[in-house]
């Protein structure tokens, strides 16, 4: 086996093979996927020399510890977390060289929710559909890393960008998702309407790569029962009989039965990945473009 490999030593709470996603294939039932923060995703790989597509490690609160077989040069980056190398600390938001053999320890964010790891060369698992992105809905993708785990990686064939640290976006103390309402707002009464778009809701605990839920007003039917299944997009706004709306991430199903009250902006979604439990969220209405 070739020593241009990462090894995993700690797995922590959830951590996955993301790329740019497997768009275009929702004809099949098959969902997107990819990187939830796809700026940070893509900042990190331009700090080690990747390409913009190349696959990162996606963790989710409690990072994951690695050792590479041979010389690799990391970045981190999203949510901010302490980073060491052998127990010693390391930048976090710059090229970081690791030599062979050493552990990489990516811990606890201290801010936001997700954290982003590059290797010079990208990780390399066999692709599904075009993506080396791990979809937890469909099953698709490598499965989430687990103790012991061994990831391929490339030759790198770049040179790195040459900086001490790379801004990032702070993690949302608000988050606030312009919606452009539709298509199925006709099924809730006027006030559920102005409750949407005027009241604050909290992001719940229960949200994941599928949706971000939220808890908070819940918004009243006009129309009673439930729709035919009919197509889903990314940041699609399901009410379900709760009434507390879903904003749909990358892993979301490509169909579904509930009313969509609105379509978040994309560009909003990659603060959505940041977004820890009890952040307040506001649905901001525009016009369409």
């Amino acid at each position: 086996m070739t020593d241009r490999a990462l090894v995993v030593v700690r797995a922590g709470a959830l951590t996955t093979v993301q790329d740019l996603g497997r768009p275009g294939h929702a004809h099949l039932g098959v969902p997107r996927s990819g990187a939830l923060d796809g700026p940070a995703a893509a900042l990190v790989n331009r700090l080690v020399g990747n390409a913009r597509g190349a696959a990162v490690l996606e963790t989710t609160l409690n990072g994951c510890a690695v050792r590479p077989r041979s010389a690799v040069l990391v970045a981190v980056g999203g949510a901010p977390c302490p980073v060491t190398v052998n127990g010693r600390p390391v930048a976090w938001g710059a090229p970081v060289p690791v030599p062979a053999g050493a552990l990489l320890n990516v811990g606890t964010a201290v801010a936001g929710l997700r954290t982003y790891v590059a290797v010079s060369g990208g990780i390399t698992v066999d692709p599904v559909l075009g993506s080396r992105s791990t979809d937890l809905l469909s099953g698709l993708g490598p499965p989430p890393l687990t103790h012991g785990t061994v990831l391929p990686l490339g030759t790198p064939t770049r040179l790195h960008a040459r900086v001490d640290a790379a801004p990032q976006p702070a993690p949302p103390a608000e988050l606030v998702l312009r919606v452009t309402r539709g298509p199925r707002d006709d099924w809730f009464t006027p006030e559920a309407l102005r409750t949407f778009t005027s009241r604050t809701y909290r992001v719940s605990s229960a949200s994941n790569r599928i949706g971000l839920r939220t808890e908070g007003p819940a918004l009243e039917r006009a129309v009673p029962g439930e729709l035919p299944s009919e197509g889903m997009v990314l940041g699609a706004i399901q009410v379900p009989p709760d009434g507390r709306p879903v904003v749909f991430l990358a892993d979301h199903p490509t169909t579904g039965g509930y009313p969509v009250i609105a379509v978040v902006r994309t560009e909003d979604l990659a603060a959505a990945a940041q977004a820890v439990p009890g952040t307040p969220v506001r649905f901001l209405a525009v016009r369409r473009r």
